[in-house]
């Protein structure tokens, strides 16, 4: 689905969201607790986490969308994120990076505010209307650590930040996610 497609239909969705220029953001600022934040906030607007990888510089994540927008709601999260972001790299004084994340923002964005282009514009969702995808994007998501370039750990259940320990022996880490085959009632095989 392109990422100017306006969601708001109930559903499960795959989505992804990524840092400027890939850069190491989210490690630099060990801002993985605040993707747990907003994962909060949506669980508080009766939205539902499946499965997680929050990786370096960008996040994959299944989630049941409820009613409203998602567009609403992943740039609300996509801004929180933002400052957070901004406020440890000012913090941890990473003032190249920080001007870098400035000359980033277009003009038409300056002019209505936006000082720092932390994330690549927009989004990128798929709606998972198969069990067999939600399976399929459920092993790509908890496989995201230990494949290709990462490597960041020998095994995808020892990688932190993510929910594949939970679909590996039922335990969570630090954020509680709930199983897909909850919501495989509403999707076909």
């Amino acid at each position: 689905m392109s990422i100017h497609t306006v969601v708001n239909k109930e559903g499960i969705y795959f989505i992804t969201f990524t840092c400027h220029n890939w850069l190491p953001l989210i490690e630099l600022t060990k801002g993985y607790d605040f993707v747990y934040q907003f994962y909060n906030v949506l669980e508080s607007q009766s939205h539902t986490i499946i499965s997680y990888v929050i990786m370096p510089n960008h996040l994959h994540f299944l989630m049941h969308f409820g009613a409203g927008s998602l567009n609403t709601f992943i740039g609300n999260g996509k801004r929180f994120m933002a400052y957070e972001i901004i406020k440890r790299l000012k913090f941890k004084e990473k003032y190249d990076l920080l001007q870098q994340l400035q000359i980033a923002v277009s003009n038409s964005d300056q002019n209505r505010g936006k000082k720092y282009e932390v994330w690549i514009k927009g989004f990128d969702v798929k709606e998972c209307r198969t069990e067999s995808f939600i399976l399929q994007k459920l092993n790509y998501i908890h496989q995201n650590p230990v494949s290709g370039k990462w490597k960041l750990c020998k095994s995808a259940q020892d990688y932190l930040h993510s929910s594949c320990l939970f679909y590996f022996n039922g335990k969570y880490r630090f954020y509680k996610v709930s199983d897909y085959k909850d919501f495989t009632r509403r999707v076909p095989h």
